[in-house]
């Protein structure tokens, strides 16, 4: 079974009482999963599950509804990206800014970009706004996503933020000419950031 952070928990009235919507992520996959909970547990708790049931220790909590896996999700770095990483409508793609370079050398290590920033940032972000949960939190939750996986490939988090910033300075730069066509402007739109929007849907005619 795959250990799992929760990361927040929804109170629902159903037909047999009181449950729980239970959001947990698997860092390392990442997955993601949503449990119809017979009880509370607290953000941060760890819990296991095989994809069909869910446990806090030996204890049933309840049955997983939703299961997402990065696996099915395919990382693109062919166009320019506002702000470097994104994702698709469907969720089905993450993206990756052309001018970001997908390796970076860190403490010695090769640090895929394409999978820390794509995979265990953009996409958590984006299973949790497919949730309602406003971008603020989502990209909170993201960003502990990504910070845990970042440190289980053996480097530290400053050391990886201090990188990762400076080339983003550099793709900051580029005026953008081509944005993916799907591209999810949920993000935008939250932040009222009208300078994004007009250069997107520019760069997207």
């Amino acid at each position: 079974m795959e250990e799992f952070e929760v990361v927040s928990r929804v109170d629902r009235k159903v037909s047999t009482g009181e449950q729980v919507l239970i959001m947990a992520i698997n860092y390392v996959g990442p997955t993601f999963i949503k449990v119809s909970a017979k009880r509370d547990v607290k953000d941060h708790t760890t819990v296991k599950s095989d994809g069909k049931k869910c446990y806090f220790g030996t204890e049933l909590l309840g049955d997983v509804v939703l299961l997402k896996s990065g696996s099915d999700v395919a990382v693109n770095t062919g166009y320019d990206v506002k702000y470097t990483g994104g994702y698709s409508l469907d969720g089905k793609t993450v993206y990756l800014d052309e001018h970001f370079p997908p390796i970076l050398k860190i403490q010695g290590k090769d640090i895929d970009a394409r999978k820390t920033i794509g995979l265990h940032h953009e996409l958590p972000e984006k299973w949790m706004s497919d949730e309602d949960y406003e971008y603020p939190y989502a990209h909170e939750v993201a960003t502990g996503i990504e910070k845990k996986y970042v440190e289980s490939l053996g480097v530290t988090w400053k050391a990886y933020c201090d990188e990762v910033d400076k080339h983003l300075r550099q793709v900051y730069k580029h005026t953008l000419e081509k944005s993916p066509p799907s591209l999810d402007l949920a993000p935008y739109l939250y932040c009222r950031d009208r300078e994004a929007l007009g250069e997107i849907r520019k760069s997207e005619s």
